[in-house]
């Protein structure tokens, strides 16, 4: 799965979009791009990882001691999607 096949959903508080993907039962990616995301008034992304509905860090995703990652290009959130895939062995779905 890449970021084009995903649908970003309107958020207004804050104001921007948002794309939530499941990789299996445990854990979920945020997705956002908003007026207070980190690079999101540059047009660039910022991810959350969340286990069990819990912001997390997770080696390779998210730096040690941080559960979000900003200023993310769409090649960086492609990378982080397929990463993401790899680490669960679980196929991204869209719940959002």
């Amino acid at each position: 799965m890449k970021l084009q096949d995903l649908k970003m959903v309107q958020t207004t508080v804050p104001n921007g979009v948002q794309a939530l993907v499941k990789f299996g039962p445990h854990y979920e990616l945020s997705i956002v791009k908003n007026d207070s995301s980190y690079g999101g008034s540059m047009g660039l992304y910022e991810i959350a990882v969340f286990l069990d509905n819990q912001m997390t860090e997770l080696p390779g995703i998210t730096e040690t001691g941080d559960t979000v990652k900003g200023f993310l290009t769409e090649d960086d959130v492609n990378d982080i999607l397929s990463s993401m895939t790899q680490l669960t062995k679980r196929e991204p779905q869209q719940t959002n």
